[in-house]
């Protein structure tokens, strides 16, 4: 139930007027005309348009180096020589370290602005850096240029889901960041498509058309983002945290599809409030001693695991395919550059198809089985590859052929995409903000995503390096790395699915300091919101707002 001293806390009416239009708040309020399922969607939509440029910016320059006017442009990156593969690397990885960067700018920056206001500079920042990249005719330029796309990306990398998990219900919270994941490689595939639509103009192009322009098409994104920004609904969790109580329950109000003075939406602040409230009397405020520190609220523990989980993602190999495809299948599986382009095309498009069915997965299977037994097929698809592949240059060698060989290692390049499409795509953006205590939400997923970053350039930098020194015996160093990670995920990470983010926080409370494995078993044995609700029918419990159907 809802106390008097709630009440007055929060200083709201019911007879109060919102500072938005005057809609009384026993009205329910709208965002653009939206409100209910058809805001969700909206939020969802928004999410989506940011994840789609991280996804094409990802994969783009990767899929322009072999490009002749490219090349004509930039010889200094051609060749075989160790020189040029370090250069390769270093132009393609320099990206992430402006990443890197951003990630860590919103550390500092996430809770001072606000959700909105970071996403908004990641933009700006963004196309600014695609304009630079587009007019590059030297390699430093192209990599300054880099670094200044890289870091409005990390700017939205780190933001983005953090505001999608605020605004969204426990029982959609997955699908929806799931389905961002998804669109990460719908950008991948329509950056592959567009680099092979651009491939045909071949010798023909002198002026660089076939790259400038799939570098400038990425401001697309951003521009259509600017258009509604500040037309969408900032975090209530953010909100309530600076104390603009009135704001956050005018959100509420539009994302449940109930009036501000709804009990259930009192209820829902009141235990957010509370949870500030915790993290006040344990003097929970950003700086870095409070993350390194564990406290009741077990920080250092909460931000260890969601770093841990963006490193995973990094090291599973992912990168090594989604950056250097073509490559691969031109170099290392001796296709014809057509052929591998296309493959190349297909592969980018059949990882979107794949990802969808993590939506569907997410919360039916929960978090732990995907990404455990994502990390075992990875592992077997990797160690698949590296037998093919070997297969591949011998048969080469003994009689220049390898073509069945070849197909098998493409064939396994396709299922490692699909089981990572599936689990650790989605799943390692997703669980960092399930976890992150409140007050310090934005500076942990700003600082996992960092280290996400990092670790994708270190990928991205040591591939063109490694297989001109070990050739295709890079593929077992991921197969032993994702064999790896399959039990830290089953000893370490508790099940989020279905559970609010306040009940992670209590969770993570009750977890000894010294027996961090044991999170898995408390949130094993403590019940969920609603089951408790439904056990004990004498207590006078107000439907959480997580279970609460939105029309």
């Amino acid at each position: 139930m809802t106390s008097d001293k709630e009440t007055t806390s929060f200083k709201s009416k019911e007879s109060s007027q919102n500072e938005y239009d005057g809609t009384s708040l026993d009205q329910v309020y709208k965002f653009m005309g939206f409100h209910g399922k058809k805001l969700n969607i909206a939020v969802a939509c928004f999410s989506g348009v940011g994840f789609l440029l991280f996804g094409f910016d990802q994969l783009l320059m990767g899929s322009l180096l072999t490009l002749p006017n490219f090349e004509e442009t930039f010889p200094s990156i051609l060749g075989d020589t160790l020189h040029a593969a370090t250069l390769t690397g270093a132009v393609v990885s320099i990206y992430e370290i402006g990443c890197f960067v951003g990630a860590l700018l919103t550390v500092y920056l996430g809770d001072k602005l606000g959700r909105i206001k970071c996403m908004f500079i990641g933009c700006v920042i963004v196309i600014i850096g695609a304009v630079l990249q587009t007019t590059a005719y030297t390699v430093t330029h192209l990599a300054i240029a880099r670094v200044f796309t890289g870091i409005g990306t990390g700017f939205m990398t780190s933001t983005v889901p953090v505001w999608q998990a605020e605004l969204s219900k426990a029982s959609t919270r997955g699908k929806n960041i799931m389905m961002m994941g998804s669109l990460i490689t719908a950008g991948i595939a329509i950056a592959y498509w567009v680099d092979f639509g651009f491939y045909f103009l071949g010798d023909n192009d002198t002026k660089g058309i076939s790259w400038r322009i799939p570098i400038i098409l990425q401001t697309i994104f951003p521009i259509l983002l600017l258009t509604v920004i500040f037309k969408m609904p900032e975090s209530p969790r953010w909100l309530i945290s600076k104390g603009r109580t009135q704001e956050a329950r005018v959100v509420f109000s539009a994302i449940y599809n109930l009036p501000g003075n709804d009990p259930k939406v009192r209820d829902q602040m009141m235990e957010i409030q509370n949870a500030i409230e915790l993290e006040a009397k344990a003097n929970v405020g950003f700086s870095v001693r409070e993350l390194v520190q564990q406290g009741p609220t077990r920080n250092f523990h909460r931000l260890s695991l969601a770093c841990w989980i963006q490193i995973f993602q990094q090291i599973t190999g992912i990168n090594l395919i989604t950056y250097y495809a073509g490559t691969i299948f031109e170099r290392y599986i001796h296709l014809s550059p057509f052929n591998s382009r296309i493959l190349a095309a297909c592969n980018g498009t059949e990882y979107f198809l794949a990802s969808l069915f993590g939506i569907v997965f997410i919360e039916r299977f929960g978090r732990r089985k995907l990404l455990f037994w994502g990390a075992i097929g990875q592992a077997l698809s990797m160690m698949a590859l590296t037998i093919s592949t070997w297969q591949a240059d011998k048969q080469r060698a003994e009689n220049g052929g390898g073509t069945q060989a070849g197909i098998a290692a493409t064939v396994f390049l396709f299922v490692f995409n699909s089981v990572f499409a599936v689990s650790h795509l989605g799943g390692a953006w997703l669980y960092p903000p399930e976890i992150a205590s409140l007050l310090l939400r934005a500076q942990t997923n700003a600082l996992s995503t960092s280290c996400n970053w990092i670790f994708n350039f270190l990928v991205v930098m040591i591939t063109p390096i490694a297989f001109q020194n070990i050739s295709y015996y890079t593929y077992t160093i991921f197969a032993c790395i994702n064999i790896l990670i399959a039990p830290m995920i089953y000893i370490f990470y508790p099940e989020t699915s279905g559970r609010t983010l306040e009940e992670m926080d209590a969770i993570f409370n009750a977890t000894p300091v010294w027996r961090p494995w044991e999170v898995v078993k408390i949130e094993k044995n403590m019940p969920r919101r609603g089951q408790a609700q439904s056990e004990d029918v004498e207590k006078p419990y107000t439907d959480h707002l997580d279970y609460v159907e939105s029309t």
